[in-house]
């Protein structure tokens, strides 16, 4: 059995599909994308170490976070690394608050084509031009 190679193409929809899970709230295919031994690095701090790990902070999460956008801007591909850069915007409402901020994921590849790590980065929504003339 030799090494599967997943296309640009298939990569981006894959990430499509899991930032699709959490605004339509169905997480019956993660099992499908992730690799069992993922790493993942949320953009606030807390990271998580395998399968069992992410399906509990899911569970926590659909208690208390509504997603209400999360929409991808751009992918930029690492030329055989099996590395996704993708720029995003994120939409949440935990109890009457709602936040947004703009991020970043730094997305890896399993040779079977599975998401094996996800390092987030964020940055505010709102920007501004101090020194720009208009």
């Amino acid at each position: 059995m030799g090494v599967i190679k997943v296309t640009s193409s298939e990569q981006e929809l894959i990430i499509k599909t899991y930032f699709h899970m959490w605004v339509d709230r169905n997480f019956s295919s993660l099992d499908k994308i992730f690799s069992a031994d993922i790493y993942y690095s949320e953009c606030y701090g807390p990271e998580y170490f395998g399968l069992s790990e992410i399906h509990r902070w899911i569970d926590d999460m659909l208690e208390k976070q509504q997603v209400l956008a999360w929409e991808i801007k751009q992918f930029i591909h690492e030329k055989n690394t099996n590395t996704v850069v993708v720029e995003w915007y994120f939409k949440e409402q935990q109890n009457l608050n709602v936040n947004d901020f703009n991020g970043v994921s730094i997305i890896k590849f399993s040779a079977d084509g599975k998401i094996s790590s996800i390092k987030e980065f964020e940055s505010k929504s709102e920007h501004s031009a101090p020194y720009h003339s208009s």
